[in-house]
C-alpha cells in the first residue's frame, strides 16, 4: 500500500545521510520534501499540515545542533510523528465482566465488511474465545449466505432470522448468551453511499444491543471517501475504533495515515490479505517503521509463527545443517513460505531490503512453476536429482506442464544452493575437498 510513500522517504533519507550539520534552511527543505510525499499519497492536508509542523518543532533550534547525527535526528523525529497520526499505541481488548462482549460492525457497501466480521471472528477464536457471527444484514442479496460460508471457514456458528435485522441483532445477542459465547458479532447493512435510512438502522441496532465495540470498516484503498464516510459514521454512533481492509493494496494510503487524526478514533484491526487468517490487532509504531523502510520484524515473526508448520521447518533446517536437503525437502519449505502471503509483502517487512528488490515485481506464478516441476519427479529424483537424465527431464516436463530447459535450469539452481551453503559451512563438508589418505600418509612416513 505504501510502496510509492516508502520510495519518496527512501530518496529523502538517502540525501540526508550524506550530510553532516544541518542549518534551518535544509531542514525546511526537507519538510517541503516530505510535505509533497505526504499529499501525493493522499494524507488528508490538515493531517499533513500538523505532521509537518510537529516534525519541525522536534528538529529545529539547538536540540538539532547538539545532535551527534542530525539526519538520525530528523528521521526519529519523523518516525515518532508518523506514529502519533497513526494513533500511537494498539487498541487494547477487554471483554464484559458479564459475557457476552457484543461487537457491532458498520460500513459501507462494498468495504469487505462481512468478511471483516469473519476474520475478527477467527482472531477471536484465536485469543481463546468462542464467538457467535449474526448476520444483521438483511438488505443486500445473500449476505447472510456469504456470512455462512465465511464463517464455516473460520470454525465458528452464525445466527441469523429473516425479517427485521433489530429484531435479528436482540436474537443473536441472546442466542449468544443461551449457547454459552463470550463474543458476539453482529455484522449489518451497508449502502453505497452515506444516507439516513441507514444511519437510522444501524443506531436502532446500536441503542438495542449496546455493544461493548463499535467498529467502523472502512477500505483503505479508497481515500479521502473513506475518511468523509468515517465522520459521518462517527457523528451518529459511538465508535470505538475503525478496521481498515485491503491495507495490502496498490493504492496510496493516505486513508490510513488520516483516519486516526480527522475522527478521533484508533485504528483497532488491518486487514492484510484475501485469507481470513491476514487479519491483526494494528499496531501503529510498526507501521510507521514500515512506511520510512525500516521493516517490521515482529509482525513477520507473528506471521510466521502463526502460519508455518514448526515441525516442518525445523526438519528442513535439521536436514540443512546434515548436508541432507533434497528437493523433497526444498518442496516442503517452498510450501511454508507460501503459506504467509505474497512474497512482496514478507519483503517489506524485512529491514534494510533495498527498494529495487523491494519493488521488484515478483511473479507468483514462477513459483507455482517450481512447485509442479518438482511434484512431477518421484521421491528417489527428488533425493537425488544427479539421477534425471534426458528421459526422465522429458517426462518431468510433460507432467509439469513446463519444458525441458525449465526443468534443467531449476536442477541447475538447486545444486548451486547446495555448493553456495557448502561454502557458508552449512550441509557438510565440500564435495570438491577430498578427505586425506591416511593409509598412503603412514606408507610414506615409513619409507
Amino acid at each position: 500500500m505504501f510502496d510509492s510513500l516508502t520510495d519518496r522517504f527512501d530518496d529523502i533519507f538517502s540525501r540526508l545521510r550524506k550530510k553532516g550539520r544541518l542549518s534551518e534552511a535544509e531542514v525546511d527543505a526537507v519538510l517541503r520534501e516530505i510535505r509533497a510525499a505526504l499529499i501525493e499519497a493522499d494524507v488528508n492536508v490538515g493531517v499533513v499540515r500538523t505532521l509537518v509542523e510537529r516534525i519541525r518543532q522536534e528538529t529545529v533550534g539547538e536540540d538539532l545542533q547538539r545532535s551527534l547525527s542530525p539526519s538520525q535526528h530528523v528521521i526519529k523525529a519523523v518516525n515518532a510523528e508518523l506514529t502519533k497520526v497513526l494513533g500511537g499505541e494498539s487498541l487494547k481488548i477487554t471483554y464484559a465482566s458479564r459475557p457476552p462482549t457484543i461487537v457491532l460492525m458498520a460500513g459501507l457497501q462494498g468495504v469487505g465488511k462481512t468478511t471483516a466480521a469473519a476474520k475478527l471472528a477467527l482472531w477471536f477464536r484465536h485469543q481463546g474465545r468462542s464467538p457467535l457471527l449474526v448476520g444483521a444484514d438483511l438488505q443486500r442479496p445473500a449476505a447472510v449466505e456469504q456470512l455462512g460460508v465465511l464463517a464455516g471457514q473460520a470454525g465458528v456458528d452464525i445466527f441469523s432470522l429473516p425479517g427485521d435485522p433489530v429484531t435479528t441483532a436482540i436474537a443473536g445477542v441472546e442466542e449468544a448468551r443461551r449457547l454459552g459465547r463470550d463474543v458476539v458479532i453482529v455484522d449489518t447493512a451497508g449502502r453505497l453511499s452515506i444516507d439516513e435510512e441507514l444511519m437510522q438502522e444501524v443506531e436502532k441496532i446500536s441503542s438495542s444491543i449496546q455493544p461493548n465495540y463499535t467498529f467502523l470498516v472502512v477500505d483503505a484503498m479508497v481515500g479521502q471517501d473513506a475518511v468523509n464516510s468515517a465522520k459521518s459514521f462517527n457523528e451518529r454512533l459511538s465508535l470505538s475504533g475503525v478496521i481498515l481492509t485491503k491495507l495490502d493494496g496498490d493504492s496510496r494510503g493516505g486513508a490510513a495515515l488520516s483516519v486516526r487524526h480527522v475522527v478521533g478514533k484508533p485504528i483497532a484491526f488491518a486487514s492484510t490479505g484475501e485469507k481470513l487468517a491476514d487479519f491483526d490487532i494494528f499496531y501503529p509504531d510498526r507501521m510507521a517503521n514500515r512506511i520510512l523502510g525500516m521493516g517490521d520484524v515482529l509482525s513477520l515473526i507473528e506471521q510466521a509463527e502463526r502460519t508455518l508448520d514448526k515441525e516442518v521447518t525445523e526438519k528442513g533446517a535439521k536436514k540443512l545443517r546434515g548436508g541432507k536437503f533434497d528437493l523433497e525437502d526444498f518442496l516442503e519449505q517452498m510450501q511454508q513460505v507460501k503459506k504467509m502471503g505474497p512474497l512482496k509483502g514478507v519483503l517489506s517487512m524485512l529491514p534494510g531490503v533495498p527498494k529495487e528488490i523491494r519493488n521488484a515485481d515478483i511473479d507468483e506464478r514462477e513459483l507455482a512453476k517450481v512447485e509442479a516441476i518438482i511434484s512431477s519427479m518421484t521421491r528417489k529424483e527428488r533425493a537425488n536429482p544427479e539421477m534425471i537424465d534426458g528421459s526422465r527431464r522429458l517426462r518431468i516436463a510433460n507432467g509439469s506442464g513446463t519444458s525441458t530447459a525449465a526443468v534443467g535450469t531449476l536442477l541447475k539452481q538447486f545444486k548451486d544452493m547446495q555448493k553456495m551453503m557448502r561454502s557458508m559451512g552449512v550441509g557438510g563438508p565440500s564435495p570438491t575437498k577430498k578427505a586425506p589418505n591416511r593409509a598412503n600418509n603412514k606408507k610414506k612416513k615409513r619409507r
